[in-house]
């Protein structure tokens, strides 16, 4: 399974949870905290102007110690409806894009497809993130104007 961390100018932390191994609150609460040092990182400057999270409504996402990690770190989630996987921008700009790019191709194990992956994600330009982003702005607006009804297309 993979985790992405990405905003505007591209990713900022990709996490791979090894085959067999659930994720559970305590191993997301890791990750927001090494997503912290990777802003602190890859984006310099950007947590003193405040980070916000937008992430779907997993249940691992909403257990009490993700959730206080997310404060201690000092990240604001965004809210985001339940049962609505079309409001969250890796599932329908990031992935949906990336499945093209596999589609057909066969990779002789685990490793490789990782870092076909992992080049991939690299590889984006700027301007696809930030077309993501600015679908997800389109599909909450649209959201709001169908009083929360499901949003398929842009």
């Amino acid at each position: 399974m993979l985790m992405v961390f990405w905003d505007q100018r591209g990713v900022v932390m990709m996490d791979f949870l090894a085959k067999g191994t659930t994720i559970t609150g305590t191993y997301y609460a890791s990750l927001l905290q090494k997503l912290q040092k990777a802003i602190k990182i890859e984006r310099c400057g950007m947590l003193t102007k405040g980070v916000r999270l937008l992430q779907d409504n997993a249940p691992v996402h909403n257990l009490h110690v993700a959730q206080r990690e997310a404060r201690s770190c000092g990240y604001e989630i965004l809210p985001h409806p339940p049962y609505s996987p079309n409001l969250a921008p890796s599932d329908f700009h990031l992935f949906p894009t990336m499945k093209l790019f596999l589609k057909g191709k066969l990779f002789p194990d685990d490793e490789m497809l990782i870092s076909e992956v992992k080049l991939w994600l690299l590889t984006q330009p700027a301007d696809f993130y930030r077309g993501g982003l600015h679908s997800c702005i389109k599909r909450w607006e649209k959201c709001l104007t169908l009083a929360g009804s499901y949003v398929e297309k842009d």
